[in-house]
C-alpha cells in the first residue's frame, strides 16, 4: 500500500453521486431513542400542535417541529446550554445529522432559525410536549404521582450586575455612586470623579445592600438579584423542581422569579405537577409532599391540606414559642398535623429520598445537562428552553428503563458491561440488516424474520 498525503488545496467535486456520500450507522442512543418517538407518534403529534401557528400556504416551509423539538434533546443529552453550541453540534455530527432526519445535501438549522422557532411556538406548546412524554412514561409504568419531592435551584441569568439601573433616577452604579459623593460634599456638581475614587468610596461607604425594589436590569427586568449557590450575587430565576419519588420521574419544573420564596411557590408548583397528570390523561392523584424547611409556613400548609396533599416539612427551630391567638384555627391544625408526621419513622425516609432524587435531578438538568446558565432573556423563554430540558430528562429514565441506556454519552463510561452488550447487539443487528436488504435470496417479507433469528443467535 503506498503512502497517502494530505493535500493543502484541493479542488472540490462539481458533481458528486448519491451513493458516494459519507454515512454514519448513527449513534446506538440516538437511533434508539428514535424508535421510542416514531413508536409514540412525537412527530405527528407536535406537527398537528404547532399546525395553527403557521400559515397553511404562504411563506416557504420551516424547521420540521419534530427536528426542532429533536435539536433541544441534543442541547441536554450533549451537555450543551447554548443555542449557538448546539446548532454547530448538530451541524458537524453525522449521526446528530442522522437522528434529526437532515440528509447531508441539506443544512442543519442555524441558531437564529432556532430563535425563530422558539419565539412563534407559545409556552403552551412546550408544555403539551412535556405532557406528551409523560403520557409516554405512564404507558411504560414509570409514572406513580403519590409521593412527589420539591426543590428549588438557581439559574444565572444572561445579564451582568455591572448593567442594573435604578428603578426612580435610571442611574447606573457609577452615576448613582457619584450623586452620592456630591450629596455628602466631597466633589463639587462639576467634578468627574475616577474608577479609583468611585470604589475607595463605595468601599467604605456604609449600608451597600442593593435590592430589587430599588434596581433593575435594563437587558433583561424580569431577572433578580439574589445569591448563587456558591456565594456571589448575581442576577438570576429560580428553577423549581417536582419529584416522583418513585420513579425520579419530573411531573413539574418551574421557573419563578429568583426573589420569590419557596413558602410561596410550594402549592403553585404541586398544583401545575397534578395539571400535568391529569391533562396527559392520567388518572393518578399527588397524595404526599415531602421539602426540606424552607418551605415550612403556617399558610403554605393549610393551603396543602385545602387540596388533600400531605406534607412532610421539617419545622425550623424557633426562639420563641408559636402564638395562634391572632391566626385562623386552621393554621394551627395544619401546622400541628405536620409536625406529628415529621416525628415518624416515614417522614425519615421519605427525606431521605427527597435529598438524594430531588438533588439527582439538578445534577442532571443543570450540571450534566448545561442548564445551569441561561441564555435568554424573559421569563417565558428560560421557561421553553428548561422544559425541554426537563422533557429530555424523562425521555432519558424513559430509555435507561427500556434498553439500560439514559444518555448519549453513557456508552462511554469504563466498566459499563451492560451498555457494552448492547451496543454489540445493536452493531450485529445493523450489520445483519444491511447484509439482508442486499441479499436477493430472501423475499421482503421474510428478511425481518431472518435478521431477528440471526441477531437473537449472536446476541446468546
Amino acid at each position: 500500500m503506498a503512502l497517502g498525503r494530505r493535500q493543502e488545496e484541493r479542488q472540490q467535486e462539481m458533481w458528486v453521486a448519491t451513493a458516494e456520500l459519507p454515512k454514519s450507522e448513527g449513534h446506538v442512543f440516538y437511533r434508539k431513542l428514535n424508535d421510542l418517538l416514531a413508536q409514540s407518534g412525537f412527530d405527528r403529534f407536535v406537527e398537528e400542535l404547532c399546525r395553527p401557528h403557521y400559515h397553511a400556504t404562504m411563506g416557504r416551509r420551516g424547521i420540521p417541529p419534530g427536528v426542532y423539538f429533536r435539536m433541544l434533546l441534543v442541547g441536554y443529552f450533549e451537555g450543551i446550554g447554548s443555542q449557538r453550541g448546539i446548532a454547530w453540534r448538530c451541524a458537524d455530527s453525522l449521526s446528530l445529522r442522522a437522528f434529526l432526519g437532515v440528509p447531508l445535501i441539506e443544512e442543519t438549522p442555524d441558531h437564529s432559525s432556532l430563535t425563530r422557532v422558539r419565539d412563534r411556538l407559545p409556552l403552551d406548546v412546550h408544555t403539551a410536549v412535556f405532557r406528551f412524554v409523560l403520557r409516554v412514561a405512564a404507558e411504560q409504568g414509570l409514572l406513580k404521582g403519590k409521593a412527589v419531592a420539591v426543590d428549588a435551584t438557581t439559574l444565572e441569568a444572561n445579564a451582568a450586575m455591572k448593567s442594573i439601573v435604578r428603578r426612580d433616577t435610571g442611574e447606573d452604579w457609577q452615576e448613582y455612586l457619584k450623586r452620592l459623593m456630591q450629596e455628602e460634599g466631597l466633589i463639587h456638581q462639576e467634578d468627574e470623579p475616577t474608577d479609583e475614587e468611585l470604589r475607595r468610596f463605595d468601599r467604605k461607604r456604609k449600608n451597600k445592600k442593593v435590592s430589587n425594589e430599588e434596581w433593575v436590569s435594563p437587558s433583561d427586568p424580569q431577572a433578580r438579584i439574589t445569591k448563587m449557590k456558591d456565594g456571589r450575587t448575581h442576577l438570576a430565576y429560580k428553577a423549581e423542581h417536582v419529584v416522583d419519588l418513585q420513579t425520579e420521574l419530573l411531573l413539574a419544573a418551574e421557573i419563578y422569579p429568583a426573589d420569590h420564596a419557596d413558602t410561596n411557590t410550594l402549592v403553585d408548583s404541586v398544583m401545575e405537577a397534578q395539571t400535568h397528570i391529569s391533562e396527559a390523561g392520567l388518572d393518578e392523584q399527588i397524595e404526599e409532599a415531602v421539602a426540606d424547611k424552607g418551605y415550612h409556613a403556617a399558610a403554605t400548609l393549610e393551603l396543602a391540606d385545602d387540596l388533600n396533599v400531605r406534607t412532610y416539612i421539617p419545622e425550623p427551630k424557633a426562639k420563641h414559642p408559636r402564638r395562634w391567638t391572632d391566626k385562623p384555627e386552621a393554621y394551627q391544625r395544619a401546622v400541628y398535623n405536620n409536625r406529628r408526621r415529621t416525628k415518624t419513622a416515614k417522614n425519615r425516609r421519605l427525606q431521605r429520598q427527597r435529598s438524594e432524587k430531588a438533588e439527582r435531578s439538578f445534577a442532571h438538568v443543570c450540571q450534566t445537562g448545561g442548564a445551569r446558565r441561561t441564555w435568554l432573556r424573559g421569563l417565558d423563554k428560560v421557561k421553553k428552553r428548561y422544559l425541554m430540558s426537563a422533557v429530555a430528562r424523562n425521555l432519558g429514565l424513559v430509555m435507561r428503563a427500556l434498553f439500560g441506556i439514559g444518555t448519549a454519552r453513557s456508552l462511554q463510561q469504563a466498566g459499563d458491561l451492560l451498555a457494552l452488550v448492547q451496543f454489540t447487539w445493536f452493531y450485529i443487528w445493523g450489520i445483519l440488516r444491511r447484509i439482508e436488504s442486499q441479499s436477493p435470496r430472501l423475499a421482503p417479507g421474510n428478511a425481518n424474520v431472518a435478521i431477528d433469528r440471526r441477531a437473537s443467535a449472536c446476541a446468546a
